[in-house]
């Protein structure tokens, strides 16, 4: 089977009108909203708290989710050139230490910083209010009710080689501390589609509520930046409002939903690269029923 240059599906009116490709893609940070909508579900179970801190820390779940919390995030030339040399993930305990995970970068909701770190602990607290793994709890919670078969957490850079772009470097994914999901692109628009009949409307509207954190980006759609629980959110020019996430890692991926759009679209692209200009401008144009 050839290579694509960009597999995406398409939903308008809650059908898929386009699924493309139907193998895995690697989800990257598009992980992060099925990591939130699970601690969401926790939460409408009363099995975690949004608001309460931590034991021993300043800041809450929800602060967690939004990145307002203050938390540093793993990454720098270490990170990165040990990762490059291909060897075997740091321990978790090893990547806290490395990236000093308990200083405060300001004071939780007086500032915003993307931080892998704080999903990393939002994992764990999920794993340990259901007893299980963060694979078996993301399928429990959030998988399996959306009818997502063909999605799963990965945990072994083997599990990647069968993605449409291949894992040429043995990447292995225990580097993301925070989970990683693989499936196609038609399962991310059906995520997407389904999270707010999924959750209650309380938490899908806590979900939505987004922290301001800029204008627009340099060639990429946004025209205003704000984030969500686990949700990218903003307005892409006359486009209007867009929810949803971008993830990069040797490939790309863009998951948007476009609310003010005829059809109510939903976008699901991916691409090799590491670029997200690539796949939210593809996305924009799939939205726009724009094929060129």
């Amino acid at each position: 089977m050839a290579v694509p240059e960009i597999v995406s599906a398409v939903s308008r009116d809650g059908r898929l009108e386009s699924a493309g490709d139907d193998r895995p893609v690697i989800w990257w940070s598009l992980t992060k909203p099925v990591v939130a909508a699970a601690a969401l579900r926790l939460v409408e179970q009363g099995r975690l708290a949004l608001d309460d801190l931590l034991p021993g820390r300043p800041y809450s779940l929800r602060q967690l989710l939004r990145h307002s919390a203050g938390v540093p995030t793993y990454g720098g030339p270490e990170y990165h050139g040990a990762v490059a040399r291909g060897g075997v993930p740091w321990s978790a305990e090893a990547m806290l230490a490395h990236a000093k995970a308990d200083t405060q970068l300001f004071a939780p909701d007086t500032g915003w910083a993307y931080s892998n770190i704080g999903y990393y602990l939002v994992c764990r607290m999920i794993e340990a209010a259901t007893g299980q793994p963060l694979g078996a709890a993301l399928r429990a919670l959030v998988l399996d009710p959306l009818d997502l078969a063909d999605t799963r957490i990965v945990t072994a850079a083997r599990e990647l080689e069968a993605t449409v772009w291949g894992n040429p470097s043995g990447y292995d994914p225990g580097w993301v501390y925070h989970g990683l999901l693989i499936g196609p692109a038609a399962d991310a628009v059906r995520f997407l589609h389904g999270l707010g009949s999924m959750l209650g409307e309380t938490a899908w509207q806590a979900m939505r509520a987004s922290y301001p954190v800029g204008g627009g980006l340099e060639g990429r759609p946004w025209t205003e930046t704000l984030y969500g629980l686990g949700l990218m959110t903003g307005k892409w020019g006359d486009a209007g409002r867009v929810w949803g996430h971008s993830g990069v890692g040797f490939t790309v991926g863009a998951l948007y939903a476009f609310p003010d759009l005829p059809g109510r679209p939903i976008v699901a692209a991916f691409a090799p690269g590491s670029d997200e200009a690539v796949v939210e401008n593809a996305a924009l144009r799939r939205a726009l029923d724009d094929e060129t």
